[in-house]
C-alpha cells in the first residue's frame, strides 16, 4: 500500500472496546506517520480502487482455500465413496469448533494490528505480532490435545452414523494433531492482512492449495509407488501442504526483511506482553464466543441432519462446499471492511467509516448477484462434482435453491458487524449474532426437521440471517452511529 506522508492527527481514546478494556499507553513511540492509502483518507476520491486492490488477492485467497476443500471433497466423494465424504463432512463442524478460538483471537489482533498500522506505531505493531503468534501456538497445543483425546466421544455425541465413525475418527485425529501449526498459520496470515498486505498470504496459500491438490490423490490412492492410505492420506496431504507453505512463508519474509518477519529473539524468548495479551483477549473473546456459538450450532445441525441418514449427510457435505465457495467473496469483503475500519480509527479518520460501508455493501450485492446467479443456472452439474447418486443430487439441489440467495444477506451482516468491530465495538454485535443463532436458527431447524426433513433444517438459515441483519442495522443506526470512536493506542 502507498504511504501517506502527511503527519498523523492526534487521536484520543474516546470509547473502550469492551468492558474494562483500557487503552494501551504508547511509550517511546516517535513514529506517527500514517500508513493508510491516501485515497482512503481523501473525501474527494473514491474508495473503489484501494478496496478492490486489497480485496482481489484476499478474495482469491479465500476462493483458493475453498477450492482446496472442494477438490479434496471431489476426490474423496468420487474416489472413496459417499461414506468417506460423510465422514469428512462430520469432522468439519467439530474442527471448526476447535479452531473457533484462534479465529476470535485473529479478530482481536486484526483490530490492534490495523489501528497500530494505521497510526504508524511500529513498536505496538511488533508487540502485538509477537504476542499473538506465541499465544496462538500455545492455544493450538491445548485444542489439539482435546481433539485427539476426545474425538471418539465427540462423534458419538453428535450422532455420527456407526458406518462412518471409524473413518471420521482416523481423519479427525490427524487434522486435530496439526492444530498448533494451523493456529499459527491462520494468525500470521491474519496479521499480514491487518497491515494491508493481502498479496503475500495469497501467494503462499496458492502454494499450499497446489500442494494439497497434488498430494491428496497421491497419498489417498497410493500413486507413484506409495501405499494407498485412503482418508488418512487425504488428511496427511492437507497437513503437509500447510506445513511446507508456512515454512516457505517464514523464509520469504526473512529474505525480504519484512517488518513482520520473525527474528531469533522471537524463538529465544517466549515471554508474552501481558498488556497486549489482556487487550487481545478482551477484544478477541467475544469473537471467539461467537465463533464457538456458530460452530456448536453447526454441530447441532449435523446432529439433526444425521437423523435423516447417510444420504442426507452426504447431501449436506456437498451443499456446504458450494455455499462455502459462494460465501468466500462475502467473507473477504467483511475482512476488508474490518481492516480498513481499524486503520481509519488508528489514523483518526472515523468520518470515513460511512463511505467504507457504502462501498463495501455495493460490492457485496454486485458480486453476490453474479455469482449466485451462475450457481443457480448450473447447480446440477456442480453438485455432480461431489455426488454420484441422482437421488442425493436432487436432495442437495432442493436445499441449495432454498438457501443460496441468503448468502448476500449474510455478507451484508458480516460487513456491518466487521466495521463496528474494527472500531473496538465487539460485545453487542456478538450478542446479536449468538442470539439469532441459538434463539432463532437452531429452534427453527429442530421444529422444521420433522415435517420438512433436510429442507426444513436448511430453511432456518435464511430466516435467522434476515432477522440478524435487521437487528444489527437497528443497533448500527440508532446506537453505534451516535458514538465517537477512537484508537486503542493512546
Amino acid at each position: 500500500m502507498e504511504e501517506n506522508t502527511k503527519s498523523s492527527a492526534s487521536v484520543g481514546v474516546i470509547e473502550a472496546p469492551a468492558p474494562n478494556a483500557e487503552p494501551i499507553e504508547v511509550e517511546n513511540s516517535t513514529e506517527t506517520k500514517q500508513n493508510i492509502h491516501p485515497d482512503l483518507l481523501d473525501p474527494k476520491k473514491s474508495m473503489w480502487k484501494p478496496i478492490i486492490v486489497f480485496l482481489i488477492p484476499l478474495m482469491l485467497s479465500n476462493i483458493l482455500q475453498s477450492l482446496g476443500g472442494v477438490v479434496s471433497s471431489m476426490i474423496i466423494g468420487q474416489g472413496l465413496g459417499e461414506t468417506s465424504l460423510a465422514a469428512v463432512s462430520t469432522i468439519f463442524p467439530v474442527s471448526f469448533f476447535l479452531i473457533s478460538l484462534v479465529i476470535g483471537l485473529g479478530s482481536g489482533s486484526l483490530v490492534l494490528i490495523g489501528q497500530a498500522y494505521g497510526g504508524g506505531k511500529s513498536k505496538e505493531l511488533t508487540k502485538t505480532v509477537d504476542t499473538t503468534i506465541k499465544f496462538s501456538f500455545l492455544l493450538g497445543i491445548v485444542m489439539a490435545f482435546i481433539g485427539v483425546v476426545f474425538i471418539d466421544g465427540i462423534l458419538q455425541i453428535i450422532g455420527a452414523a456407526p458406518s462412518i465413525q471409524p473413518e471420521a475418527s482416523e481423519f479427525g485425529k490427524i487434522i486435530f494433531a496439526s492444530l498448533p501449526l494451523i493456529f499459527v498459520y491462520v494468525s500470521y496470515t491474519t496479521i499480514l492482512r491487518g497491515t494491508g498486505d493481502a498479496k503475500t498470504p495469497f501467494v503462499f496459500l496458492l502454494i499450499s492449495t497446489i500442494l494439497n491438490i497434488v498430494l491428496t490423490p497421491i497419498l489417498t490412492f497410493g500413486w507413484i509407488g506409495l501405499p494407498r492410505m485412503g482418508l488418512t492420506g487425504a488428511a496427511i496431504a492437507n497437513v503437509l501442504a500447510t506445513f511446507l507453505s508456512f515454512v516457505a512463508l517464514l523464509f520469504y519474509l526473512k529474505w525480504k526483511k519484512h517488518v513482520l518477519a520473525l527474528d531469533r529473539d522471537f524463538f529465544r524468548n517466549w515471554k508474552l506482553d501481558i498488556t497486549i495479551l489482556k487487550l487481545l483477549i478482551k477484544i478477541g473473546i467475544p469473537s471467539s464466543v461467537q465463533m464457538i456459538a456458530i460452530s456448536l450450532s453447526e454441530v447441532a445441525v449435523v446432529f439433526l441432519v444425521n437423523q435423516h441418514g447417510e444420504q442426507a449427510t452426504a447431501a449436506y457435505g456437498a451443499v456446504i462446499q458450494v455455499l462455502n465457495f459462494v460465501q468466500m467473496p462475502m467473507l473477504s469483503l467483511g475482512m476488508a471492511a474490518g481492516v480498513f475500519s481499524a486503520q481509519f480509527v488508528g489514523a483518526g479518520a472515523s468520518h470515513r467509516l460511512q463511505s467504507l460501508l457504502r462501498h463495501s455493501l455495493g460490492l457485496n450485492y454486485l458480486i453476490g448477484i453474479v455469482l449466485i446467479g451462475l450457481i443457480y443456472l448450473f447447480s446440477n452439474p456442480i453438485l455432480s462434482w461431489f455426488l454420484n447418486d441422482p437421488s442425493t443430487i436432487e436432495m442437495a439441489n432442493d436445499v441449495l435453491f432454498a438457501v443460496l440467495w441468503a448468502m448476500m444477506i449474510i455478507g451484508n451482516a458480516m460487513i456491518l458487524s466487521s466495521i463496528m468491530r474494527g472500531t473496538g465495538n465487539v460485545v453487542v454485535p456478538t450478542i446479536i449474532v449468538i442470539g439469532c443463532i441459538w434463539l432463532i436458527m437452531v429452534p427453527i431447524a429442530a421444529a422444521l426437521s420433522g415435517p420438512l426433513g433436510l429442507l426444513g433444517i436448511w430453511l432456518s438459515y435464511p430466516i435467522s440471517d434476515t432477522i440478524m441483519l435487521i437487528v444489527l442495522y437497528v443497533y448500527y443506526r440508532y446506537v453505534w452511529k451516535q458514538k465517537q470512536h477512537g484508537s486503542l493506542f493512546a
